[in-house]
């Protein structure tokens, strides 16, 4: 099925299709399947979609506006366009291994536990947002943006950091995993 400048408001449950240039407001799809659904410049607001499977899903320029996706294992969904922006979301113990995340915005987002590992974030944006215990492994973040971001912890000798961006006080976040004392 396909569906074109549609509105869906308030409800748990969406056909397998192609949804273009569609609004998701105040949604319950936590525990859904979504596999080989395919979302084109799409809106989600107020939703809820943790640990909703994502399977071959296409997410392609698709924007989360205060949305809950704890959980959600972005490694398996399509990389064919992949393009999504956050903002105001939870997106606590979520997965972004090897996606391709270039200029990507994560803005007063909460990232705990999430994992980065071999992500590509050039030009990534975490402005406002939380990344306690996040992980960056081999993660290449040239030109990312973590000068409004906190509780991060990147070794700078295991990710790729030329031209990020840091605040003074997020220099912690750079210095913590190679056992040096930080006095004040």
């Amino acid at each position: 099925m396909n569906f074109y400048d549609e509105l869906f408001e308030k409800t748990t449950e969406l056909s397998t299709g192609t949804y273009e240039s569609c609004t998701f407001t105040d949604c319950d799809f936590s525990d859904k399947k979504f596999s080989t659904a395919k979302f084109i410049d799409c809106t989600f607001e107020r939703c809820n979609l943790s640990n909703a499977s994502i399977n071959a899903t296409a997410f392609q320029s698709v924007t989360f506006s205060e949305c809950k996706l704890i959980g959600l294992l972005f490694e398996h969904s399509s990389d064919f366009g992949f393009s999504v922006s956050f903002s105001g979301c939870i997106l606590d113990n979520s997965v972004f291994y090897k996606k391709h995340l270039k200029k990507t915005a994560f803005i007063n987002c909460s990232l705990k536990y999430v994992d980065f590992t071999e992500a590509q974030l050039h030009e990534a944006v975490f402005h406002g947002s939380s990344l306690l215990h996040a992980v960056f492994d081999r993660t290449q973040l040239e030109k990312a943006d973590f000068s409004k971001a906190h509780h991060f912890q990147i070794n700078p000798q295991n990710n790729h950091l030329k031209k990020a961006k840091f605040s003074e006080q997020g220099l912690r976040g750079l210095l913590s995993g190679l056992d040096i004392v930080i006095v004040d």
